[in-house]
């Protein structure tokens, strides 16, 4: 980053709108399927073991297929690739929907897991090129427009289910309208190749300087996959155990037990609507380190003293902390010498993923053997391995 960036120009003002587009609609298209699951379950007849079975199909397509992210990036561009596969994912989604037995529905959500993934990197890759137009960071803002889709998305879905709209009316629908305008957007985006600024004056690395780049490459990219997985285990631990360590070990009522996860999101939306400024100011590597010094504070400040009031600030805490984490580490990926275009952000993305498909499970193991707040010690743990291990990250941006 430098403090004397020229102003952006017409073309990198409409390629940031247009990559936010992409971020906010990511998260759209799946959310509005969210409120409708129980009425998708028993349309199909289906048990909540068999409609888990067949969501774990998503996660699953997304680490069986993650990897062709770097490939169609390298061949076609981040622009593009977010741009057909966020039309591609309202297809699958609207397919899911209207799924006449629990294989089809298993399937559909493959293909929506695989669509997701692919997209999540493409959308980054070109909001960092955006980003290094800039000279300034502006990947957390985006960030938090995929979070505010996510709860506009739901918002839309739960309307419309109110308003009585047949599911196979109303997904169908909302994959036409919004693929309409993720076509759109293609036209705004960054045009060319996703390759480093400089590849054009650079002179080509010897061959063992290319080698020793990789290899360096491999590390740094084990380092930030381990982060990039705390990251999603923290924010799993809102989505699955909040409400569950709320109302069961707590004694909350229905409604207050949902108020954990709403902390932890509008703590984390709030701080990545904030958080470049911050960035900026302060650099990713310490943001990062002191974000998981404040993880782990507010768990262990929730465990140690556990009441309704400490575990909603431990969330929130846990929420603001986790903010930018995983912004920085697509960053210091997305610019690691010795890879191609979309490799380093390709394997974050799987490692994230796979912390996500770990957190659930090991958690629940813990508890079942001694109780949920020793399992959910294992974030204050998170917390720790991002404050130590976060001086991995670069100092600044650009």
């Amino acid at each position: 980053m430098t403090a004397t960036a020229p102003p952006p120009t017409r073309q990198l003002r409409r390629a940031r709108v247009a990559v936010a587009t992409c971020f906010a609609l990511n998260a759209v298209f799946y959310a509005n399927l969210v409120p409708r699951l129980p009425e998708l379950r028993d349309e199909l007849g289906l048990s909540n073991a068999a409609l888990g079975t067949a969501l774990a199909a998503a996660p699953l397509g997304a680490l069986v297929m993650g990897p062709a992210a770097a490939v169609l990036i390298a061949r076609l561009g981040s622009g593009p690739v977010a741009s057909l596969g966020l039309t591609g994912l309202g297809v699958g989604v609207a397919i899911a929907a209207s799924a006449p037995n629990w294989a089809v529905l298993a399937g559909a959500l493959l293909l929506v897991g695989a669509l997701d993934t692919i997209v999540d990197v493409a959308q980054n890759a070109h909001g960092l090129r955006v980003q290094r137009g800039y000279g300034r960071s502006i990947l957390n803002a985006l960030h938090g427009l995929w979070s505010l889709g996510a709860v506009a998305g739901g918002l839309l879905g739960s309307a419309v289910a109110g308003l009585g709209v047949s599911l196979e009316v109303h997904l169908w629908v909302t994959a036409a309208v919004f693929g309409v305008v993720a076509l759109a957007v293609r036209a705004w985006m960054l045009p060319g190749r996703d390759t480093p600024e400089d590849d054009a004056t650079t002179a080509p690395a010897p061959a063992d300087g290319a080698r020793s780049h990789r290899r360096a490459a491999v590390g740094a990219l084990a380092v930030l996959g381990v982060l990039a997985a705390m990251g999603a285990f923290i924010e799993d631990s809102a989505a699955s155990w909040s409400a569950i360590w709320l109302r069961d070990d707590l004694g909350a009522t229905v409604v207050t037990a949902g108020l954990g996860f709403v902390a932890f999101q509008v703590a984390m939306t709030a701080g990545r609507l904030t958080g470049d400024r911050v960035v900026d100011r302060f650099g990713q590597r310490r943001v990062a380190r002191v974000g998981g010094a404040v993880i782990a504070a507010g768990f262990a400040l929730m465990l140690a003293a556990p009441t309704v009031p400490t575990t909603l600030v431990g969330y929130a805490l846990a929420g603001l902390g986790v903010a930018t984490l995983v912004p920085a580490v697509y960053a210091a990926a997305d610019e690691l010498p010795g890879l191609g275009a979309g490799v380093g952000l390709t394997v974050v993305n799987l490692l994230l993923r796979i912390g996500f498909l770990v957190s659930p499970p090991l958690i629940g193991l813990i508890a079942d053997g001694v109780g949920l707040r020793v399992g959910l010690l294992t974030v204050v743990v998170a917390g720790v391995l991002v404050l130590v291990l976060g001086r991995a990250l670069r100092t600044r941006v650009g």
